[in-house]
């Protein structure tokens, strides 16, 4: 539970770098956070849902209204970038085809997700 709740602030820490780093996603660094603190802090989790900064994006997200354009082109391509690179290194053809069959699965979720206009460029 403790490890949780530590990775849930550091899911946080990373979103609030997101807010202030143009090229740092949000919305996925607070769900992660929402998930950890929903496993292992009530207190947490409850803070999180209603904080004044970071409740909209997970609002956003459990209401269906999707991520920002900009929040899937950037978790598409570091995703891309990041599972590419390690079927490049790698040796075994069924770690490849793991890796690629998870980059495919989470791209067609993303992609399926409804994508909401960006209310600022920081959404």
């Amino acid at each position: 539970m403790l490890l949780l709740q530590l990775l849930g602030f550091v899911f946080v820490a990373l979103a609030v770098a997101g807010i202030l780093l143009p090229l740092v996603p949000t919305t996925p660094f607070l769900l992660l956070a929402a998930w950890c603190f929903a496993r292992s802090s009530p207190r947490f989790h409850h803070w999180l849902l209603h904080h004044r900064w970071f409740a909209p994006y997970l609002r956003h997200y459990q209401d269906g209204g999707g991520m920002a354009r900009r929040h899937k082109i950037i978790m598409l391509g570091l995703m891309w970038a990041g599972i590419g690179y390690s079927i490049w290194l790698l040796q075994h053809n069924g770690v490849r085809g793991g890796l690629l069959l998870i980059a495919l699965l989470v791209s067609l979720h993303l992609l399926r997700m409804p994508t909401r206009p960006s209310l600022t460029d920081r959404d």
